[in-house]
């Protein structure tokens, strides 16, 4: 990659503007930025021949009215040039990704999808769910749509397959069969129920199952089933009966199983009025593994091709392409995509707008759903932005918050004390933006509200004043909701008026007479407390505002509570890590007979050696 091209052109805007870059650019392949007199970027692109794509917009007339507004609002541009258009590519999204520039379509929901894993380190592997890098050796099977459609899977594949889903420090420490078996959804290896070989076997079955070859296992288990009865081992051959009736359920349940796709990525897309849906669902083996629905920034008004393509690029970053993925439209530069996607996936990767037949069919339902999830979700828009005008006419703002913060605390008389951050907006909950506060300060009282809920404001204000201090961003809030009465709402004023961001609103929501719901009253600071009529729907949004707080707040609570719980003094000590703690446990049963072990005895477990042994023993010892 060749070097970056300077910015400065102060005089100049817009279309003359860019015209006076063209001397500066060659006709090679590379990435364009355009910035408004701010520096901020407005535009992110890539190019074959740079020199081409930029006199483009240097034209005075031709262009969309978005090209056109953001043609007026640039006042600098950036290049980088590349030795491919691929690379290119690469680049361009990379930057999206960073800068997230308004004229750019953008992909806001980049989370992981889960899997099925069958490891391969253990004589009895346990079928599970995975999610993240594949650090354990072993077969993978997805991807699926969501955490639910891979729990539905385990739990159909259990009946069919009893293959374990315990842990394997459960699997070891078991002396007799769990529920699971007595329910025929566990073979029982733990106990010796079944051999090593036997359970190879069922092994075997799953994995040509989730590999699309069901029909064979069936046939495989009615010849058994036969034979058992011809046997008269008529207990196993009713076992054999209600695999094959679980198997039969599995791929009935599957929903669409197309024939003719053995493996694809169904991606469709509908705009309508600025706002786009894309629905993806994922053909593996021959068989759905569900859908999820993405509503990416369109960029202040881009067409499919764009939105799509910008898609494709930004979903399969760190994800793996299938071998087809089949469209709803046509995009701009399907070769170079489909170059980008075989490069990721180190093989070839076919890129496919199918006009009939069954996978045309698929790209139709993907696409009515689609349909129907935009309306859903732009029908919710509109009642949402409905409450928050009654939030606003409520509690007296000049106008419907954007963002709303609530918090909330958690804790046990103190102990393992969390505070709790929900956000919701025009598109309901913004659960992304959640965030949670360990309760730090050491000279609180036990019990102390006020002080947990000082000690949270302080750092999540003191944090967007350090990074955003001019509220050029969209994490302020327009609103800050308090899950409390008259003395807690004047102690976060205070709070707000030392951190210097008094102009926020706050607003108390207080339990009323006999702390029933619907009796709520509500708390500004300087005024008299209100309430609102019963039936009013904008108290029924604050109630599922606060009740969402509450329920991440004790969520939060509840599991730093479990973690204490489960703390070991091993975690503590420099240079063992899970291993090595595993290790120490297996050998000699608890941390208590870890800490009263000698020198030589820590020395004899694998992997600790005679300066570990030390550490181990001096600092279990110090305490």
């Amino acid at each position: 990659m060749s070097g970056e091209v300077g910015h400065e052109s102060p005089a100049l805007r817009g279309a003359a503007c860019i015209q006076a870059y063209l001397p500066l650019l060659g006709h090679g392949p590379g990435v364009y930025r355009m910035l408004n007199d701010r520096s901020e970027v407005l535009y992110v692109g890539k190019a074959r021949d740079l020199r081409a794509r930029v006199s483009n917009y240097a034209r005075a007339t031709g262009h969309s009215a978005r090209i056109a507004r953001m043609i007026a609002e640039t006042a600098s541009m950036m290049f980088l040039s590349t030795r491919t258009e691929t690379e290119a590519l690469l680049l361009e999204q990379n930057l999206i990704k960073q800068l997230k520039p308004r004229y750019n379509v953008l992909l806001r929901d980049d989370k992981s999808f889960p899997y099925i894993l069958l490891p391969k380190d253990h004589a009895f592997p346990q079928l599970r769910k995975h999610r993240g890098r594949r650090a354990t050796k072993g077969s993978y099977f997805g991807p699926f749509a969501s955490a639910g459609a891979v729990n539905r899977t385990l739990n159909q594949l259990q009946r069919v397959f009893l293959l374990r889903n315990c842990t394997d420090s459960v699997f070891n420490a078991r002396t007799r069969p769990c529920l699971l078996y007595q329910i025929k959804r566990c073979s029982a290896p733990c106990v010796g129920y079944i051999s090593e070989g036997e359970y190879a076997a069922l092994v075997a079955d799953a994995e040509r199952f989730l590999s699309g070859k069901s029909t064979k296992i069936q046939a495989q288990l009615a010849e058994e089933m036969g034979k058992a009865a011809e046997a008269m081992e008529f207990e196993r051959a009713a076992a054999l009966r209600d695999r094959i009736r679980a198997l039969t359920n599995v791929q009935q349940s599957q929903g669409i199983n197309p024939r003719a796709v053995p493996e694809a990525d169904v991606i469709a897309l509908h705009l309508e009025k600025g706002q786009a849906c894309v629905q993806v669902f994922f053909i593996r083996a021959n068989q759905s593994w569900g859908n999820r629905d993405f509503y990416p920034a369109t960029g202040a008004g881009a067409e499919e091709p764009e939105i799509l393509e910008a898609f494709i690029a930004q979903f399969y970053d760190g994800k793996e392409p299938p071998r087809l993925v089949l469209l709803s439209h046509e995009i701009e530069n399907p070769d170079l995509m489909a170059e980008l996607l075989a490069s990721r996936a180190g093989r070839k990767v076919e890129i496919a707008v199918p006009r009939r037949g069954e996978k045309a069919e698929l790209v139709e339902n993907a696409a009515r759903n689609a349909r129907e999830a935009l309306a859903m979700r732009m029908a919710s828009s509109a009642a949402q932005g409905r409450l928050l005008e009654g939030l606003a006419e409520a509690f007296g703002l000049d106008a419907p918050p954007a963002r709303v913060e609530v918090f909330d605390n958690s804790h046990i008389q103190g102990s393992d004390a969390v505070g709790a951050m929900i956000v919701a907006g025009p598109d309901g909950f913004i659960k992304s933006q959640y965030r949670k506060f360990n309760i730090r300060g050491e000279a609180l009282t036990p019990g102390d509200d006020f002080g947990m809920m000082k000690e949270v404001l302080t750092r999540r204000f003191a944090r967007l004043l350090k990074e955003d201090p001019d509220r050029a961003g969209e994490t302020w809030p327009d609103l800050l909701l308090i899950d409390g009465g008259a003395g807690q709402i004047s102690a976060v004023a205070g709070i707000m008026a030392d951190l210097g961001v008094d102009d926020i609103p706050v607003v108390g929501v207080a339990k009323g007479v006999d702390r029933d719901a619907g009796k709520e009253e509500f708390h500004r600071p300087g005024q008299r407390a209100f309430a609102l009529r019963h039936n009013d729907p904008v108290l029924y949004f604050v109630q599922r505002l606060r009740d969402e707080a509450h329920r991440f707040a004790i969520g939060t609570h509840r599991a730093k509570r479990a973690k204490s719980v489960s703390a070991s003094p091993l975690d503590e000590i420099p240079g063992v890590g899970p291993g090595r703690k595993r290790a120490l446990l297996a050998h000699f049963g608890s941390a208590k007979a870890v800490a009263r072990a000698g020198l030589s005895d820590l020395q004899a477990v694998d992997g600790i050696s005679a300066a570990l042994a030390q550490v181990i023993h001096d600092t279990l010892n110090a305490r």
